[in-house]
């Protein structure tokens, strides 16, 4: 069996990689999650021992949560052990890479892409997926799956529910799938029950989006339906936020809109807008911005009026009385 081995170099300005984890490893891997093992693998030189989670976001200018995520990952690949802990011994904050918790001494290279779960296991839910999206999973789409296994640390049933949920609802885009996987580990739902229950929830705020347009006595249509989980799961906006939207909504056009409204998210969504403090943000930008171009606007010295090229000519002046008599004599 393949071994393979990491080490600290005697040499401070040398990290040293061997080709096993270039050849095995590497190709199936995330790239930001090889910057993330290589940090750490660069790290086992420093002298402190400890490296912390916010620091190695800084570093490689991610969030802390894509370093988790990374993290778990080469554990789960078993080429990477750590201890994460804080000074009070609560919430894990840092991570340790000394000598006591560094990449993992000895392991055997993965024969499959998701080593801790059996092949039966990963090739019956390959084949349920298949089914599922009526065609053959190309290798970005078990790339995915494989994500799911172990990143997100779905499990086979929950990741199966998962497909059957957005295919249900007509999504059967791999990138749709992978957004409300995130959106539902965002939310720490790891058993199928969580996830029915979440699924009730939307059903619950699908009604409250109509109730705030005014609308009554009546099931949400397939292309709102549509709207509102776009509005959750793709631009992952709470609630509270989506109902803020739509009242917006109402006091601009004075009549339901759900494009208006996909309109104005769209627009919060680009400027990284999670709650309801960061619109007020966004409304005070706005407004100083409109204070700016209305100030410029009345600086701006006025333009003179333009002068007709025949004003130059001096105008006559006749004496009717005159020009009538002299029309009678004649």
């Amino acid at each position: 069996m393949t071994k393979l081995t990491l080490r600290n170099c005697a040499q401070d300005n040398i990290t040293v990689l061997e080709n096993d984890f270039i050849d095995r490893y590497m190709p199936q891997a995330n790239g930001e999650y090889v910057k993330v093992y290589l940090l750490v693998l660069r790290h086992l030189g420093d002298s402190s021992g400890v490296l912390s989670i916010p620091e190695m976001a800084d570093v490689l200018e991610c969030t802390e949560k894509d370093v988790r995520r990374a993290l778990r990952y080469w554990k789960k690949q078993g080429i990477l052990d750590y201890t994460e802990y804080s000074e009070a011994g609560e919430a894990s904050t840092q991570t340790s890479c000394g000598s006591s918790a560094v990449p993992a001494r000895e392991a055997s290279a993965p024969a499959v892409a998701a080593p801790s779960r059996s092949d039966k296991e990963f090739k019956e839910l390959l084949f349920v997926a298949e089914q599922y999206l009526g065609k053959t999973l190309s290798a970005s789409d078990i790339d995915t799956i494989v994500y799911f296994f172990d990143v997100l640390g779905m499990s086979a049933d929950l990741i199966e529910y998962l497909i059957e949920y957005c295919v249900e609802n007509n999504h059967k885009s791999m990138h749709y799938i992978r957004a409300v996987a995130l959106s539902w580990d965002s939310q720490n739902i790891r058993t199928v029950e969580e996830a029915k229950a979440n699924t009730m929830q939307y059903h619950k705020n699908f009604y409250s989006v109509l109730k705030a347009y005014g609308i009554g006595g009546r099931s949400p249509a397939p292309s709102e339906i549509a709207y509102i989980r776009r509005w959750q799961e793709e631009y992952g906006f709470s609630l509270e936020v989506i109902l803020e939207a739509c009242g917006r909504t109402m006091s601009a056009i004075h009549q339901p809109n759900f494009e208006y409204t996909d309109s104005i998210l769209k627009n919060w969504q680009s400027k990284n807008v999670r709650q309801l403090s960061d619109i007020r943000t966004v409304d005070a930008d706005f407004q100083k911005e409109k204070e700016k171009r209305m100030v410029s606007r009345e600086k701006k010295p006025a333009k003179p009026n333009k002068i007709n090229k025949f004003n130059n000519f001096e105008g006559r002046s006749y004496n009717m009385d005159d020009l009538e008599r002299k029309l009678i004599q004649q």
